[in-house]
């Protein structure tokens, strides 16, 4: 019986969008509606590397970006070098009509099983008055979903001199998948400044267009979030951010991640974050320049699999292009 692939399987069924410890630092990952939030070109490479100790463990590579369509001659400065002056967070721009594009490149690994995404995004941010703005986001592009038989690990069960073998697997591999699916995403996100609620579906069509070899189906699930913040300034130097991303897709238990941040000057932020029944996340970060941001996290793994993982490991490392 192929106790690895029924386990991996199962993996896949109940997070088949890679799930990250930083979202609000990089919202555009989680909700399309986010393009754009600030005025200048946001790009972002990340890597997240989940169960550490375990062969074959889930990892993510992404790289994201999202700019505005028309930006101010007094504002742009292509150039990719080191800023002087102090250190500032990009202002949330509200009031006014705005147009974003965006794309995102992600690859996801986990067991047997690897998928890779890409998309484009346009935003269409209006202004509700003058602090708030509603931004709607679409997303479309093509996921490419393979088996990887070479690490499916199958034990087999013999009894009374026959030998059972799992139907799964050999599906599987008799028919070598890789398939290409239709990927549509959609966002609504409500902003002013210091404060953010969005609503987001992934994976709208499901597997209603797809194309490739093999008949084995991956699947696809409609996930749904819902994330939201608020920027606490206590003073000129001191601010406390909270965040919460709620994570559903049938038939899955709804995920809730929170966490509260701290940021000094405008610089450094460190944290902690509790996923529900999953992890408590140490988070930190830093505004190398103007130019240059950097952002670290550590899962603790709380569930019964942490006697098995040493925990996870996430890094985001952003240039911010005519901020």
């Amino acid at each position: 019986m192929s106790f690895i692939l029924i386990f991996w399987s199962f993996f896949a069924l109940s997070q088949q969008m890679p799930q990250f410890s930083q979202f609000n630092r990089n919202q555009f990952i989680v909700n399309p509606g986010a393009a754009g939030v600030s005025n200048y070109t946001d790009i972002s490479l990340a890597g997240r590397w989940q169960w550490g100790g375990v062969n074959d463990g889930p990892k993510t590579t992404y790289l994201a970006f999202s700019m505005p369509l028309k930006v101010k001659t007094r504002y742009y400065n292509p150039g990719i070098r080191t800023s002087t002056g102090p250190i500032k967070n990009p202002k949330i721009e509200t009031g006014r009509l705005k147009h974003t594009i965006g794309g995102q490149l992600v690859a996801d690994q986990y067991g047997a099983f690897r998928k890779l995404a890409f998309s484009g995004t346009y935003a269409l941010h209006l202004p509700m008055n003058k602090n708030f703005n509603l931004s709607f986001g679409l997303k479309v592009g093509l996921s490419n979903n393979t088996f990887l038989s070479d690490k499916a690990q199958v034990l087999n069960i013999i009894d009374n001199s026959q030998t059972y073998t799992d139907n799964t697997y050999t599906n599987y591999t008799s028919n070598q998948s890789n398939k290409y699916i239709l990927d549509l995403g959609a966002g609504l996100y409500f902003y002013g400044k210091g404060f953010y609620l969005g609503f987001s579906s992934q994976q709208l069509t499901k597997d209603f267009v797809e194309f490739g070899n093999g008949t084995a189906n991956f699947s696809p699930q409609i996930h749904y979030n819902l994330i939201s913040g608020y920027r606490f300034k206590l003073n000129d130097e001191l601010t406390l951010i909270s965040n919460v991303l709620m994570k559903y897709m049938y038939p899955a238990p709804l995920s809730i991640d929170v966490n509260l941040q701290a940021e000094y000057k405008d610089r450094v932020w460190f944290g902690l974050g509790y996923r529900h029944t999953d992890a408590l996340i140490a988070l930190f970060g830093i505004n190398v320049n103007n130019r240059f941001r950097m952002g670290y996290s550590f899962d603790f793994s709380l569930s019964r699999f942490k006697n098995y993982s040493s925990g996870g490991h996430e890094l985001v490392l952003g240039i911010m292009l005519g901020k």
